[in-house]
């Protein structure tokens, strides 16, 4: 896991609460949640652009952290599922770029809150 890395991009993003995490796990628990949250947002929010733009701006750069997080050499199967699954929100986000209301985001935040609990569990 490139800790370093995912915490610089957050910091790029203007995310102030990161900045006080130290620990990875904590730290990918904190951009899962921010990926949830910025899912939920776009799906049930009546936004303006700008909030819009601001929510898929924070969405992508969660799933770019979670993909280039993954350790693929201790993970195997897990990391690579888990990058399918990853690139499978970023599609979805695209295409609501493209057309809004259309993607299937209701389905991401599904997956992104079973993986959230599953993390939570992990020691």
């Amino acid at each position: 896991m490139n800790y370093a890395f995912a915490r610089n991009q957050y910091k790029k993003a203007n995310n102030a609460a990161l900045s006080a995490v130290n620990d990875p796990h904590e730290m990918i628990g904190l951009t899962m949640r921010e990926l949830s949250r910025s899912l939920n947002a776009l799906q049930h929010e009546k936004i303006d652009s700008a909030r819009r733009q601001n929510l898929l701006s924070k969405a992508f750069t969660a799933v770019y952290i979670l993909q280039t997080s993954l350790d693929f050499d201790k993970g195997q199967e897990i990391a690579a599922n888990l990058f399918k699954v990853y690139e499978y929100f970023r599609t979805q986000l695209q295409n609501d770029l493209r057309a809004p209301g259309q993607a299937e985001l209701a389905v991401c935040h599904e997956i992104i809150e079973e993986i959230i609990d599953a993390w939570n569990n992990i020691n």
